[in-house]
């Protein structure tokens, strides 16, 4: 019995050197990627450039935690912005106040914005869609007065200084170390989402995102998958906001907890691919990019703003997926020729073709002409048994 393959065409069965390709490229592209990030404080024209990689890298972090939620279980969170202000807040204050080294107080702080996603995860988690942002957008509000308020403790309006962890380093210096620890978190956010993606664990998050109702109904513990993914998302995002506070080392409420923060973060996510693994971080590097630049030609105009907005819309418009995955389907029609349509034959030119077989030989009619041809009219049929 003829395989699956062997009823296509001759010209369409893929190569194996097209499978190669396909199977090398990610591959290629991920080393080039890497060393383009690892060199670029070697090749950045000034400290500024450098400074500016920092905020990407930081950008890229913090989209990569948010994916962690929002594209295994499809819950649009607009609060990570505050998870990663209380990360940096926590940082600065145990370092101020409390003495602790910078590193130590990082660690820290993640370990209390984990614990701090908990009861926070226990109360949103219950609810879905548009309840779940408007929860997410409550977090940051209410982290906003509360440390707005606190004067004599955050510094309120004042914002709270950090002393640097390497005080003999040049700023250029300072810069290049922030940009390979970031590097270094970066590193470690996308190893756990492949990790995630590739186990049971990531599977019955997909499940969720597809269709929560049916993967409980399956016996997957749709809350608790919800609240440990949430937990581990909250532990980077406050790692990356604590690894901030430490390099820029001014904290402004209003700038730490901003609901445009979680806006970015989403951004991001959904133009380079929320399914995707390095899909973030090319959002990271397109949106980043053009928010500094447009910061730096315009100020604090909000042009920025509208430009954002844009870039939002032409991506629901066109690639509603992504631009990874608009990349990956591109690629897959250059790499793949395009299969033919299978072309009906009518029962006179099978007759006509079995006729002129070898006497006592098998009919000369492809496997796949012989079942669309008994596949056609009702006449057809007749006239081909006949």
């Amino acid at each position: 019995m003829p395989s699956a393959s062997d009823l296509l065409p001759p010209g369409t069965r893929r190569s194996p050197r097209v499978h190669r390709l396909g199977r090398v490229l990610p591959a290629v592209a991920v080393l080039v990627l890497a060393a383009a990030v690892l060199s670029f404080p070697a090749w950045a024209p000034n400290p500024y450039i450098l400074s500016a990689g920092v905020v990407v890298l930081n950008y890229a972090v913090l989209s990569t935690s948010w994916n962690l939620v929002g594209g295994f279980t499809g819950y649009i969170s607009l609060g990570h912005g505050a998870l990663a202000g209380l990360g940096g807040y926590a940082t600065g204050l145990l370092v101020v106040r409390a003495g602790l080294p910078s590193f130590v107080a990082l660690a820290v702080a993640a370990l209390l914005v984990a614990a701090f996603a908990v009861p926070v995860g226990f109360a949103a988690l219950r609810v879905r869609g548009a309840s779940f942002v408007i929860v997410s957008i409550a977090l940051v509000l209410i982290l906003l007065l509360v440390f707005q308020s606190w004067a004599s403790v955050t510094g309120g309006s004042r914002g709270l200084v950090v002393p640097r962890p390497f005080p003999g380093l040049l700023r250029p210096e300072h810069h290049r170390v922030f940009f390979y620890l970031f590097t270094v978190l970066l590193a470690a956010a996308l190893l756990v989402w492949w990790l995630v993606d590739r186990s049971r664990f990531g599977l019955g998050l997909k499940a969720i995102r597809e269709d929560e109702d049916k993967a409980e109904a399956l016996g997957t513990p749709t809350f608790a998958y919800k609240l440990v993914v949430f937990v581990v998302s909250a532990g980077f995002t406050g790692l990356a906001g604590g690894l901030y506070a430490l390099w820029f080392g001014d904290l402004d409420p209003v700038f730490q907890f901003s609901i445009l923060t979680g806006s970015y973060l989403v951004l991001m996510a959904l133009l380079g691919g929320v399914r995707q693994l390095f899909g973030p971080l090319v959002g990271a590097l397109v949106v980043g990019i053009g928010l500094e630049y447009f910061k730096v030609e315009f100020g604090n105009t909000p042009l920025h703003l509208v430009a954002t907005g844009l870039l939002l819309a032409l991506v629901v418009m066109f690639m509603p997926d992504g631009v990874l995955p608009a990349i990956g389907a591109l690629a897959d029609r250059l790499l793949r020729p395009a299969q033919g349509s299978i072309r009906e034959v009518s029962a006179a030119e099978l007759r006509e073709r079995d006729a002129a077989a070898p006497a006592g030989g098998p009919a000369a009619r492809p496997p796949a002409e012989s079942a669309d041809a008994t596949a056609g009219t009702g006449d057809g049929r007749a006239e081909e048994r006949s």
